[in-house]
């Protein structure tokens, strides 16, 4: 039997940004090939560092999917751990550790029987920064036999009890879209402003103006956010800046919504550039990270097992404004995505973030509970 929390342990200390898991691969790819050994009803294919898995059924009427992330942060970890990062940098700072090892102990009790079902099981690079879940779907990862009709995953929850599981039957994560502004004018002395055109100016009138998109433009019953976390412009304090880079993000629980806020910050920034003179450069990009849309049906049906579990405490939670690609795959195969809770007091993404280990073996009992539930269907 798996020991889990040593193979969490292990894969915390090699975290690798999105394209880049090889280390990553290469440890799942050895825990996967000694699990299915003798295993003559099971599948692998890869596809760059990305592994997929299936398990053929006895008498397939569907094949459900199960996705895990396996990429880290860009982040110095800060937790003081003996298992801590060795790669310099980079941290498991958003549990996707924790989520490589649930689907291997999920893995490893699917496969002591072969289901009636095919079962699938996707573990996915690049969801932090390429989108991989859209990356494999385009290449064609999931035509024919590999296509799931029905795709399930989660993401832990550090301001959830080990013991929480949460979802709704509508939108879990908002859709995202990374934003870049550019601003381009004269340069020139301090002195002589009249003959620069200040793009510093401009792209502060900017800022303050995109402000009004949420409170505006937005229905207040959807809701957005727009953030610009990142302004940089000029060299010193005498020289009028010459341009002006921004970088920022939209989030909003509605491909709609992104459209439209997508299409306001394109205007809001072609009519400040006009109104100072300047000229502007706009790049919006989504990619895949589209709102995680849960199936009602399919949630409704996860939600009645999960409140019937025993030890298990569901909470129908409301939408939040991260992002995650699984969204993607949700806007192609009916599915589902939850939060797991464990319980830790700093955020994801945090350089102190430290799950509570315990919620690995509850996440794989429940797990396995349900999709041997859904296999045998």
């Amino acid at each position: 039997m798996l020991d889990l929390i040593a193979i969490r342990r292990a894969l915390h200390q090699i975290p690798e940004i999105g394209l880049e898991e090889v280390k990553t691969h290469a440890y799942l790819m050895a825990t996967i090939q000694e699990m299915i050994a003798g295993k003559s009803f099971v599948e692998i294919k890869t596809w760059q560092t990305g592994i997929v898995l299936k398990i053929n059924g006895s008498a397939p009427q569907k094949t459900i999917g199960w996705r895990t992330d396996i990429d880290g942060l860009p982040i110095i970890e800060d937790t003081g751990l003996e298992f801590a990062s060795r790669h310099e940098g980079n941290m498991h700072a958003c549990g996707h550790d924790m989520h490589m090892t649930l689907a291997l102990g999920v893995l490893e009790q699917m496969l002591v029987h072969q289901p009636k079902n095919n079962l699938l099981f996707l573990f996915q690079p690049a969801e932090e920064n390429e989108a991989g879940g859209m990356l494999m779907y385009e290449a064609g990862v999931f035509d024919g036999e590999y296509h799931p009709d029905e795709f399930y995953g989660l993401h832990v929850r550090p301001d959830l009890k080990v013991g929480d599981i949460a979802t709704n039957t509508g939108t879990l994560f908002a859709g995202t879209c990374e934003v870049k502004v550019t601003f381009k004018g004269t340069g020139g002395h301090a002195a002589f402003p009249q003959h620069a055109n200040d793009a510093l100016v401009a792209a502060s009138y900017f800022v303050t103006q995109v402000q009004t998109i949420v409170s505006r433009n937005v229905d207040p019953i959807e809701g957005a956010v727009v953030t610009f976390g990142s302004m940089h412009a000029g060299t010193t304090n005498n020289v009028i800046a010459e341009t002006a880079h921004l970088h920022g993000t939209i989030r909003t629980l509605t491909q709609e919504m992104n459209d439209l806020t997508q299409k306001r910050i394109r205007e809001i920034a072609e009519g400040v550039a006009l109104s100072f003179g300047l000229s502007v450069d706009i790049e919006l990009r989504q990619g895949g990270y589209l709102p995680v849309e849960n199936n009602p049906e399919l949630a409704t049906e996860l939600m009645t097992f999960f409140d019937q579990a025993e030890g298990v405490n569901l909470i129908d939670i409301a939408p939040a404004m991260t992002g995650e690609d699984f969204g993607y795959l949700l806007s192609k195969v009916p599915g589902v995505m939850f939060w797991l809770g464990i319980e830790t007091p700093y955020a994801l993404h945090h350089p102190k973030m430290s799950p509570d280990e315990r919620a690995l073996a509850f996440g794989v009992k429940h797990i396995s509970d349900f999709l041997k539930v859904k296999a045998a269907q």
